[in-house]
């Protein structure tokens, strides 16, 4: 496994970047919207734990998307992807980099705060997106990708603090950026993976199902005996279901044609739909800040996915 491998799968990703962007982000925006409401279904199984949430979600959608590769051409894209062993590698990082995003994020919001830790992961997964894609040669940092992705961050940030101050812990700041960085990093070995030729179902089935598998030990240790209710399964099985194997086929799909880069500062969108449907359904105040906050990151969202003249 090397730069050279990554750089392979972005240079055919490219090719096709230019002639269906908009559709590969319209893919990886539903996705962030699927993110997005985990917040707010999170409400209706108060007795989980973040960590046994994390690990539900992780499992039962790795077990679907694992299934629907599977069914797709008879497994034909998953032999495919576990005949290339150049390729495997590639897999077993991008698995340990969702587990490892995962981890990181929740001990992040548990040391320093739910607010900076989400503004800190999600903030600087487009940074190192963008500086894996240059070392992998991807496609270059282009200025509007630089001015919406610094909008959208602003953005959140003005979103996330809604005129509320809150505490910082420089270890839980470093947790955050190790989230960070271990999205950018999935998204990019998924992007690489799929630019490469390999199916995008496949991949995603592949990496999400053995990142379930990394997840069962969790479960085992502590058993969610919150989804053994009723409204406990119902939110278990749209975390797994919909938000997380839902989104992550879209978000795949969306790599077909869209740089991990691009698609990384379209994810912004996620905070974006959480703040509205907290206000809609959760009856939350947004003050001025926040409020300012939406716009801009709406408009750098806007910016960054309508296709530029040529």
């Amino acid at each position: 496994m090397s730069m050279r491998t990554l750089a392979r799968g972005a240079s055919r990703a490219r090719a096709t970047t230019s002639i269906r962007r908009p559709a590969g982000g319209a893919d990886v925006l539903a996705a962030a919207c699927l993110w997005g409401t985990t917040g707010t279904v999170r409400t209706f199984a108060p007795a989980a734990g973040s960590v046994s949430v994390a690990a539900v979600r992780i499992v039962i959608g790795g077990v679907l998307l694992l299934a629907l590769a599977a069914c797709t051409a008879r497994g034909g894209g998953l032999r495919r992807l576990a005949a290339r062993r150049r390729d495997l590698p590639l897999v077993a990082l991008g698995a340990v980099m969702i587990a490892v995003y995962q981890a990181a994020f929740f001990a992040a919001a548990a040391r320093t705060g739910v607010a900076v830790g989400t503004v800190v992961t999600i903030g600087s997964a487009p940074a190192f997106t963008g500086v894996l894609g240059l070392l992998a040669r991807q496609a270059p940092v282009t200025a509007r990708w630089a001015a919406a992705t610094a909008g959208a961050v602003a953005g959140c940030a003005l979103l996330a603090g809604g005129g509320q101050g809150a505490g910082t812990d420089p270890l839980g700041v470093g947790l955050a950026l190790l989230s960070g960085l271990s999205y950018a990093v999935y998204a990019t070995v998924a992007a690489a993976l799929i630019g490469g030729g390999e199916d995008d179902r496949a991949v995603v089935g592949a990496l999400f199902g053995a990142a379930a598998v990394l997840f069962v030990p969790v479960l085992a240790v502590a058993p969610p005996a919150w989804a053994l209710t009723g409204a406990g399964a119902l939110v278990a099985l749209y975390l797994g279901g919909v938000a997380t194997g839902g989104a992550y086929l879209l978000f795949g799909r969306g790599l077909r044609t869209v740089s991990a880069a691009t698609a990384t500062t379209l994810t912004l969108a996620e905070p974006a739909v959480a703040a509205v449907l907290g206000t809609a359904v959760l009856h939350e105040r947004l003050g001025a800040a926040a409020l300012a906050g939406l716009a801009l990151l709406a408009a750098s969202l806007v910016a960054l996915v309508v296709p530029a003249r040529r």
